[in-house]
């Protein structure tokens, strides 16, 4: 399999993030509807961060396993990658959160209060909440980009195609999770926002198969889905906030299962096709 059909696997497993965008567009959702979507969202996310923890800590066993045979250089350099990686994601976002947010509010004030204002607390908007989950949702599929083009350049040609199908369905139901906090806002996004966060979430799929096909690195591997688990542990928990805010614990929590299973039942059909 050459590069250009790798790469073009790459995107198109990416870009069917684009498929759950347009839950943002839709309107005349109840409160908890809305809640519901968030709350199924936020399962999805949950799931994520599991299964992305999970793989992230894949090649930290590994060289454990040389660690024991008296080679710990490259166990060491993997948990500070993987300890930098998750502290960069959830504080960066904290950060983003706090000063570049309310720096937006600041000029949007007018009058002496407005310095007061912007040293208050701020809750992000549904559209920032939106791209924070892109963002971090971006850092996880570059790293299922690094495994579509490491597989293809390792010659298993047959699991390349499962895991560019496996994952191409993981990012559906992926772009619904940056759909959900828009979903039945009364200003709804337009056409081209959704297109800049689904190229933020999906677009690192094919930034990754590119990079795998030519470069097979755990540093890299680690470090991005630390990135990724990072940047969702902030996001879940804003999430959970809107999903508190917007219906009751007897719609919260069967919205928490059914996300929950979507994203583990996707990951099934990978893994059991994989083989």
């Amino acid at each position: 399999m050459n590069a250009t059909t790798v790469t073009i696997l790459g995107a198109l497993a990416g870009l069917t993030i684009f498929l759950g965008l347009p839950v943002a567009r839709l309107r005349a959702l109840s409160r908890q509807s809305q809640g519901f979507l968030n709350a199924v969202a936020t399962g999805v996310l949950i799931f994520l961060l599991v299964d992305i923890l999970g793989k992230a800590v894949e090649p930290i066993h590994s060289a454990l396993s040389a660690a024991h045979r008296g080679n710990a250089t490259t166990l060491l350099g993997l948990v500070a990658i993987y300890a930098v990686g998750v502290a960069t994601g959830l504080l960066g976002l904290v950060y983003f959160n706090r000063a570049v947010l309310s720096r937006i509010r600041r000029f949007r004030l007018d009058g002496p209060g407005a310095a007061v204002a912007a040293a208050l607390p701020v809750a992000p908007t549904a559209r920032s909440l939106a791209l924070m989950i892109a963002c971090g949702l971006g850092l996880h599929n570059f790293s299922e980009g690094l495994a579509i083009g490491q597989s293809a350049a390792s010659g298993a040609l047959a699991f390349t195609g499962v895991l560019m199908v496996g994952f191409g369905l993981h990012n559906i139901t992926e772009g619904f999770g940056v759909a959900a906090p828009m979903a039945g806002e009364e200003q709804r996004p337009s056409w081209g926002f959704l297109g800049l966060a689904g190229l933020i979430g999906g677009g690192p799929t094919f930034l990754g198969t590119v990079v795998g096909y030519h470069v097979v690195s755990d540093y890299a591997f680690v470090l991005f889905l630390a990135l990724a688990a990072g940047a969702l542990i902030y996001v879940i928990n804003e999430m959970f906030i809107i999903c508190r805010r917007l219906t009751t614990q007897s719609w919260l929590a069967p919205g928490l299962l059914v996300g929950f299973l979507a994203g583990f039942a996707t990951d099934l059909f990978l893994t059991y096709h994989g083989g």
